[in-house]
């Protein structure tokens, strides 16, 4: 469990240098269509952020002393715990949404940053708070001497309703760059975490409005009670791309000096972009660093290289994790309930326990022969938006949500 205060990443943050370079990698893995595009150039501060402002995260399974905090009353929670996740989301549908070979599956797999903010609003007029994945089930000691998974009672404002968030392939590819996304994360003049991007007419633009990361930290900063214990989400990484928009990967041919170098300087960049993410309640989790399948079509072998190489790129950088996001939903051994395969038996002795695919419900099953908890998470997006709408009531209406007119003119069923 874990609690922070405002300056625990101080001293990070005033000793990382923000730079960043510029360069081209091929891709590798198994993973969706990129076009070869530079990394953006960020031009380096002239003086130290600000000091941040004080930011303090709270543990959900400790009762606040006396049952109560800032005048509210708290009580267990033991139910469900809903999970909803997104891709990164569209800041210029214009862009998006043009026709191009894109088009399509940006409009089936993303939602608009109009659409994310009326999400928000929504889930936080039912009622949902937001907790942190990491606080939701914890290791423990079974009878018998082994490790075991538990899942912990939370301790909720009365009338609340917990829910996870979590956002996938937050690496800024370079497929999305020119299709209406924005380009990587940076701190702003405010010591804030903001994106950096350009619009339709090629003009930089610095914006905390734009991406569902400042977005969200904005709504918690107008909306405290939406987060009460500090928490915002979990940014679920690849790595073959580099993350967060910065270029820290490597490729298995023809490295130069130059190009680590290059690299290198990215991963200054990145640094202090982390840990303001830390330090304000947003964790991390692998996606696989290839975004490769871990169903049975891959080998333990390249699943055991792949997953050495995010340790080694990524892990590196955001810190340890127990989280592992399954790229494109799909179960490891082929079905990770049933049966505990090679595959899951690596990757849950590399330190993953919570295992995460993608349903129908915030699904979640503690398993008996290993220790680990394998869930589904629901998925806001273009397709649900047009054929769930009765699935998703519980937390928003599509009819309310959905920007119909600026996306493609593609059937819909609202029933």
């Amino acid at each position: 469990m874990r609690r922070m205060t405002s300056l625990l990443l101080l001293l990070c943050l005033l000793l990382s240098l923000v730079s960043c370079g510029k360069q081209e990698t091929p891709q590798e893995g198994d993973s969706p269509g990129q076009a070869e595009t530079a990394s953006p150039e960020t031009e380096v501060p002239e003086e130290v952020p600000p000091e941040p402002e004080p930011y303090d995260i709270l543990d959900p399974t400790v009762m606040p002393e006396g049952g109560s905090r800032d005048g509210l009353t708290y009580s267990a929670w033991d139910g469900v715990v809903e999970h909803l996740f997104f891709h990164p989301i569209v800041s210029y549908p214009e862009l998006a949404f043009n026709g191009d070979s894109e088009a399509n599956g940006i409009d089936d797999y993303m939602v608009t940053v109009g659409e994310y903010g009326k999400i928000l609003q929504s889930v936080y007029e039912k009622g949902y708070v937001l907790v942190d994945i990491g606080d939701v089930w914890s290791e423990t000691t079974g009878e018998n001497g082994q490790p075991k998974m538990v899942r912990n009672t939370l301790y909720l404002p009365e009338g609340k309703k917990p829910l996870i968030l979590s956002y996938d392939d937050t690496n800024y590819y370079p497929y999305m760059l020119e299709n209406g996304f924005t380009y990587k994360l940076i701190l702003g003049e405010d010591g804030k975490i903001a994106s950096w991007g350009k619009d339709p007419q090629g003009n930089e633009v610095i914006s905390r409005d734009l991406d569902a990361i400042p977005i969200l930290d904005k709504f918690v900063e107008e909306h405290p009670d939406f987060s009460p214990f500090g928490a915002k989400g979990c940014l679920s990484l690849t790595g073959y791309e580099g993350i967060l928009g910065y270029r820290t990967q490597t490729t298995t041919t023809g490295w130069t000096e130059a190009q680590e170098a290059n690299r290198q300087r990215e991963i200054e960049a990145v640094r202090p972009i982390v840990a303001e993410l830390k330090r304000t309640g947003w964790t991390f989790g692998s996606h696989t660093w290839g975004h490769i399948r871990l169903g049975g079509s891959k080998s333990l072998e390249t699943v055991q290289v792949d997953t050495q190489r995010w340790l080694s790129e990524v892990g590196s950088l955001v810190g340890p994790t127990t989280i592992l996001f399954y790229p494109h939903g799909e179960r490891p051994d082929g079905d990770d309930w049933k049966k505990t395969g090679p595959i899951f038996q690596y990757l849950q002795s590399q330190g993953f326990r919570v295992f995460c695919s993608v349903g129908i419900e915030s699904f979640s099953y503690l398993k008996k022969d290993i220790s680990a908890v394998i869930c589904d998470r629901l998925h806001p997006d273009g397709t649900t938006l047009r054929y769930s709408r009765q699935r998703y009531l519980q937390f928003y209406d599509a009819k309310d949500i959905m920007d119909v007119a600026v996306r493609p003119q593609r059937e819909i069923k609202w029933d």
